[in-house]
C-alpha cells in the first residue's frame, strides 16, 4: 500500500475533488455547493439538509442553499461523469474488466407533499417492520473497485428516481418526467456508464439481482456489448443449440434448438458434478457446480449456466458471455453483496433519505450527495494507511484485526478538515473577529 500523504495534500486534493465537481452547475452555485460537500461530510446527527448548511457554514445564506441542492439533482449525469474522471479512475488501474453491480433500494419518507414519493415494497423489513414503506426508490449503479486488503467496495457513481404511475401525479407537470420502469432506467444508466467508461477500452461486465435478468434489460445489454451475471430462475426456459442444417435445407435458420432443458432434472442428477475451489467473501471455499451453455430466449441468445450446489439445495447463475470461466461468474456474483452493504452505510452513516425536502429535484440532488460523498470518501481513504484511518486506543474491546469501516473513514476525514480549520485559527495574522467565529462554527461542529 502506497504511504499516506500529509494533510495539507489530501485537503489540497479533496478541494479540487469538491471544485472539480462543483463546475457542472452555475458558478454561483458552484460555491455553494463546495460547502455543501463539506457540510455533508462533516454534518452529525440527523442529517437533513439544515444540517448540512450549519456544517458547511452556510447559515446567513441558507435560502439559495435548496436551490442549489436542486441543481446538482438536474445536473446528475455530468456530476457523476466529473467524478468518474476525478475521482474514480485513478483507483481502476490494472483490472481485467470493469465490473459494476445495479439493484434498487428504498429510503423512507414521512408526509404527504414529498414529491415522486409512494408505497413500495421493503426489502428489510426487520423483525418488527412492515413489508412496504412509504418513500422513494432509487436504482443505483455502482463500480466494484477491489482494494488490496479491504476486499470489494461499491462505489455509487449515479441513480434513477423510481416513480410509480400513480404517484407521479404528485409532482408538478412542468418538472413531472416521463414514467419509466425500474428496468428502462437500468438501461439508462449503463449507456451512461458505456458512455464515459467505455472509452478506456475495458470489457464492461454488470452484476444484478435476478429482478433484473429480464428481456428489457439483457437485449439492450447484449447491443451495447456489456456482460450480464445474474440469477437465473429454476423454471428458466432453456433451450439446445439447434440441429446442423441439412444439405438443400430451405427456409429460415432455427434460432432454438428443438429440445428444453430442465434444470430440475439437471441438478438432481446425481452425475457431472464438478467441485473446485474459488475466492468468494474474501475467503477460499470449496464449491460443486455444474456449467453448459443453454440458449434463452430472454438473454436473446446462448447463455453460460452454473449451478451451485449448497447445503439447503442449488442455485443457478448465468452469464451472457458463454466463454466466462465459473470462477469469474461465482467471483461475480459474491462481489455483489458489496452494493447492499453501501446501501447500508449510505443510509446509516450518511444520512441518505434524513434530508427532508419535498421537491423532487431536491431529492434527487440530495440524495446523490450522499452517494458521491460516500464514493470520496472511500478514494480518500483508499492509499492510507489503517492506523491513519481509526485510533481504538480508547476501544480496548474492538478487535484491532478489524478493517477501518466507512464510518472509521468519514471520521478521519472529518479530523482532516477540523485539524485545517485550527492550522488557520491559529495563525499569528489571524483577524480576531473571523477568529472569534471559526472558533465559534468549530464549538458547533463539536457540540
Amino acid at each position: 500500500m502506497e504511504p499516506a500523504m500529509s494533510t495539507s495534500q489530501s485537503t489540497l486534493r479533496s478541494s479540487n475533488w469538491f471544485s472539480r465537481l462543483a463546475s457542472a452547475v452555475d458558478r454561483r452555485s458552484g460555491v455553494r455547493l463546495v460547502r455543501l460537500f463539506v457540510g455533508v461530510i462533516m454534518a452529525r446527527g440527523v442529517r437533513t439538509v439544515t444540517s448540512w448548511i450549519r456544517a458547511g457554514n452556510l447559515s446567513d445564506d441558507f435560502r439559495p442553499c435548496y436551490t442549489t441542492v436542486s441543481a446538482a439533482g438536474k445536473a446528475a449525469d455530468l456530476i457523476a461523469a466529473l467524478l468518474v474522471i476525478t475521482v474514480v479512475k485513478p483507483l481502476l488501474a490494472g483490472g481485467e474488466r470493469l465490473s459494476f453491480a445495479l439493484d434498487d433500494t428504498p429510503t423512507k419518507r414521512y408526509g404527504p407533499e414529498v414529491q415522486g414519493a409512494g408505497i413500495h415494497h421493503n426489502p428489510t423489513p426487520g423483525p418488527a417492520g412492515s413489508s412496504y414503506l412509504y418513500g422513494h426508490v432509487w436504482v443505483t449503479l455502482a463500480l466494484l473497485a477491489r482494494h488490496s486488503a479491504w476486499g470489494v467496495i461499491a462505489l455509487p457513481l449515479l441513480a434513477r428516481l423510481y416513480v410509480r404511475k400513480t404517484n407521479l401525479k404528485s409532482i408538478d407537470p412542468w418538472q413531472r418526467p416521463k414514467f419509466r420502469t425500474k428496468l428502462q432506467q437500468a438501461v439508462e444508466l449503463l449507456h451512461w456508464a458505456k458512455k464515459w467508461l467505455g472509452i478506456l477500452g475495458t470489457p464492461l461486465w454488470v452484476v444484478v439481482d435476478g429482478a433484473y435478468a429480464k428481456a428489457a434489460f439483457l437485449k439492450p445489454m447484449k447491443r451495447l456489448g456489456v456482460t450480464v451475471v445474474s440469477r437465473l430462475a429454476k423454471n428458466a426456459a432453456l433451450w439446445t443449440e439447434p440441429d446442423p442444417r441439412r444439405p438443400g435445407q430451405r427456409g429460415r435458420p432455427r434460432l432454438y434448438g428443438k429440445h428444453r432443458m430442465n434444470l430440475a432434472k439437471r441438478a438432481g442428477h446425481r452425475r457431472g458434478w464438478l467441485r473446485g475451489t474459488f475466492v468468494l467473501y474474501g475467503k477460499q471455499v470449496s464449491k460443486r457446480y455444474k456449467t453448459f451453455v443453454a440458449l434463452w430466449r430472454p438473454a436473446g441468445g446462448a447463455i453460460r449456466v452454473v449451478l451451485v450446489k449448497e447445503s439447503d439445495g442449488w442455485r443457478a447463475f448465468f452469464c451472457t458471455d458463454v466463454t466466462a470461466s465459473v470462477a469469474d461468474i461465482l467471483t461475480q456474483v459474491a462481489d455483489r453483496f458489496a452494493i447492499e452493504i453501501t446501501f447500508r452505510e449510505c443510509k446509516e452513516v450518511v444520512g441518505a433519505g434524513q434530508q427532508q425536502v419535498r421537491h423532487v429535484w431536491a431529492n434527487i440532488g440530495a440524495f446523490h450527495l450522499c452517494l458521491w460523498t460516500f464514493t470520496m470518501t472511500e478514494a480518500w481513504a483508499w492509499n492510507r494507511s489503517e492506523n491513519g484511518l481509526v485510533d481504538r486506543s480508547a476501544s480496548p474491546w474492538d478487535d484491532a484485526t478489524r478493517r477501518p469501516s466507512h464510518a472509521d473513514k468519514r471520521r478521519a476525514w472529518r479530523r482532516e478538515f477540523l485539524d485545517k480549520e485550527l492550522c488557520a485559527l491559529l495563525r499569528p495574522d489571524a483577524d480576531e473577529a473571523k477568529t472569534r467565529a471559526a472558533a465559534q462554527h468549530l464549538l458547533d461542529l463539536a457540540a
